[in-house]
């Protein structure tokens, strides 16, 4: 707003002093053609030929005589001025002066020997020049009947530097007023906002409803803050409720399950025993992952500075303990600002995708602009295009060329996806292509900010 204040302002300034200059520029031209009109009417009328003494007010640009002769004053090259002929012309005719021709001609003074003789003529009689010389001269000139040309010369003065100064400081007196009156009113205004944005982004971080913003700035402003408030302290409400009642959930479940996991050892059938025990670990392990999936966009842990390359690192020599095909291709030192334990469970989650679907897993951590990036990919089907987006749902599985009969359920990119953003980063899945167009696995890329 300030940059447009700014430039309106110019504009207009730009504006108003082009026509000031412009109507200064027609007044001082005026005033040299009237001198002339005067000066050829009076000789034309007295046949007088004059020159003003030094010490009138002007004299310094008429002190000529008025030339009479019968040759035009018009030099080789010069060009006429119509608009200062039209002028004199209408003032000669106002008085009644019978002309044949009119000339009026611009010229620089170096250009005429008469003008140059009377500047030298000033200095001499003086001896020394008032003011700066002028280096233009106004020649204008008129034929009468009688064939004589009557011709007066008035020099140009120079432009008017006070002019030039005074615009110059108006300017900059009108932008010291306005645009500092506009930039404290803006101040006032974006401030406090400035200060709910950042509150915003703390509270959509933390989910900590404590330091609320006290009101202040104009009324509509107090009004969204006060607004802002009350909205901030019934969502801190709303989740702390579902904290509470998953939690409740999570016990009232998980109590149950493990006295059944004691009663399953009373069955004497061990194959019937090991069915109803992997079950009962897949219920556990879908609360688990529905619980941590409610919990991860307010998780409440402080985050701390983590090497990103440590940390996958670890978590692939835990599958090569396990004899999993599991390899790290590059891990480049990259350290960061992580909730270690929630982003390891993303990753956990991504390798046991690829394993699941791909048979095996391939990893990497790199650095790209801002972000740090790390890619698992996988050489399974792959996921139909319109499907990728299905596949970060709750409860979605991939479709039976996925290897339905696998388990889970379905959680595993929601959650992965949910974590990934609670670091501000992205999880998006991508088809790689095989040398013949076909699919050569899928990869999953997560990218976390640096900062």
């Amino acid at each position: 707003m300030l940059l447009a204040v700014a430039l309106a302002l110019l504009l207009a300034q730009g504006v108003s002093a082009l026509l000031l200059y412009r109507a200064q520029a027609e007044r001082r031209e005026a005033m040299q053609i009237s001198a002339a009109a005067f000066r050829l009417l009076r000789a034309s009328r007295t046949g007088e030929i004059d020159r003003p003494p030094w010490g009138l007010a002007g004299s310094r640009g008429r002190g000529f005589r008025i030339e009479r002769g019968t040759s035009s004053p018009l030099q080789l090259g010069e060009t006429r001025d119509a608009a200062g002929e039209a002028s004199l012309r209408q003032m000669l005719v106002d008085q009644d002066v019978d002309v044949s021709e009119i000339m009026v001609i611009r010229r620089p003074v170096d250009h005429d020997p008469l003008a140059l003789g009377r500047i030298a003529e000033r200095s001499d009689r003086f001896g020394r020049q008032y003011g700066p010389a002028p280096d233009r001269l106004l020649v204008a000139a008129i034929h009468l009947p009688e064939g004589e040309w009557l011709v007066a010369r008035v020099f140009v003065p120079p432009g008017e530097p006070m002019l030039i100064a005074s615009l110059i400081g108006q300017t900059l007196l009108i932008y010291a007023v306005l645009v500092g009156a506009i930039a404290l009113m803006l101040r006032r205004i974006t401030r406090p906002l400035a200060t709910l944005t950042g509150r915003l982004e703390r509270f959509a971080d933390t989910r900590d409803a404590g330091g609320q913003l006290a009101p202040e700035g104009p009324d509509d402003i107090r009004r969204l803050i006060i607004a802002h408030n009350a909205m901030e302290g019934r969502i801190a409400a709303l989740l702390d409720e579902k904290d509470v009642m998953l939690g409740a959930i999570g016990h009232d479940l998980k109590t149950p399950l493990a006295a059944l996991r004691v009663r399953i050892e009373n069955v004497d059938d061990e194959r019937e025993r090991s069915r109803m025990a992997a079950t009962i670990t897949d219920i556990t392990q879908s609360l688990d992952d529905i619980l941590s999936l409610a919990r991860a966009g307010h998780a409440r842990e402080a985050r701390e500075m983590t090497e990103l390359s440590a940390l996958v690192a670890s978590l692939v020599e835990e599958y090569e303990d396990m004899d999993e095909p599991v390899t790290l291709e590059t891990c480049g030192r990259i350290v960061l600002p992580l909730r270690a334990t929630w982003l390891r469970r993303a990753i956990r989650n991504l390798i046991d995708n690829a394993l699941r679907y791909g048979h095996s897993a391939r990893v990497s951590l790199g650095r790209e602009g801002p972000s740090a990036v790390i890619r698992i990919d996988d050489n399974g089907p792959g996921i139909a295009e319109h499907d990728m987006a299905r596949m970060f749902e709750p409860f979605t599985r991939g479709d039976p060329s996925r290897n339905i009969g696998t388990g889970g359920a379905g959680l595993g990119l929601a959650l992965a996806r949910a974590i990934a953003e609670q670091h501000g980063g992205t999880l998006v899945l991508t088809n790689r292509r095989a040398a013949d167009g076909g699919t050569a696995g899928l990869t999953a890329i997560l990218r976390l900010p640096l900062g």
